[in-house]
């Protein structure tokens, strides 16, 4: 098994990676704020992965080894927070709505006062005081956007949990790979050697959600990653299996808050980087 990388900071940045694009596994001792300026993120742990378009955002807690991945050309803002500081009150991952204040917030903190240039992020030092490189107008900012993040609400279900149960691993593999099948959780459980009913306590009991939810999540997910890469609306939607192109529609305006159409309208350039994202050279050194 290799090493995981230990990276103590989590310093506030924003770095560009191409689609198909990742961060290896690693884990902070502080909070992580994981935000997708452009483009579509995922953040995968042990438990699952969790997947953000640029209305949500990606809590991941002091500890976790989490890695990153790219769908699109992703300008990806990082926010790293001392463990002290937890205005969630959270110690899993989890999905947050990102209003537009907060967007612009998560944007300026990032892409303000030298951060990506100098790793400065003006995060409180030790014992929580003030770091060096702190300033009042960025204390001013960080302490806004703490209070935006305390109220922020969090969707339901945005992300597809790990199975354990080799029947339910079954399934669930058959559909990542084909999201567009459409086929019955009976017809499923057949092929995987198991009853309906046993499956559909399974994903109850191992997923926290029914087989309907858990395939519905799957196919947001696809979609996601599809229109990131610009595909037209109605092909995602026969390729992740919805009948209709307005079903889709419906299905992730209810989901994201917005229409799946306007990934199309996203700009590929990161006006805190000033330039087009492009790749870096070594993905795996981020984050």
């Amino acid at each position: 098994m290799p090493e995981i990388r230990h990276v103590a900071a989590a310093p506030a940045a924003v770095r560009a990676l191409g689609p198909g694009q990742s961060i290896d596994a690693h884990r902070h001792d502080e909070h992580q704020i994981v935000y997708a300026g452009s483009g579509v993120v995922a953040v995968t742990t042990d438990a699952g992965t969790w997947f953000a378009p640029g209305t949500r955002a990606i809590w991941v807690p002091a500890g976790c080894v989490h890695a990153h991945r790219a769908h699109g050309h992703l300008a990806l803002h990082l926010i790293g927070l001392p463990r002290a500081t937890n205005p969630l009150a959270l110690d899993g991952p989890a999905v947050l709505d990102v209003s537009p204040l907060l967007r612009e917030l998560i944007l300026a903190y990032t892409g303000g006062g030298g951060a990506e240039q100098d790793g400065r992020d003006g995060r409180e030092g030790p014992g929580g005081r003030d770091g060096p490189a702190t300033t009042p107008q960025r204390r001013r900012l960080r302490a806004v956007l703490l209070d935006q993040l305390r109220t922020s609400p969090r969707p339901p279900v945005h992300h597809l949990p790990t199975p354990a149960d080799p029947r339910l691993r079954t399934v669930c593999a058959l559909l990542r790979r084909h999201p567009d099948d459409p086929r019955t959780l009976a017809a499923l459980a057949a092929e995987a050697g198991a009853g309906e009913r046993t499956l559909s306590r399974l994903f109850r009991s191992e997923l926290g959600m029914t087989f309907p939810q858990w395939r519905t999540q799957l196919r947001l997910y696809h979609a996601l990653r599809m229109l990131a890469d610009g595909l037209p609306v109605t092909t995602v939607a026969h390729r992740c299996g919805w009948a209709s192109a307005s079903a889709f529609i419906d299905v992730f305006h209810h989901a994201f808050g917005h229409t799946p159409g306007s990934h199309h309208h996203r700009t590929d350039t990161c006006p805190q980087l000033g330039r087009p994202l492009r790749p870096p050279s070594r993905g795996h050194d981020l984050g």
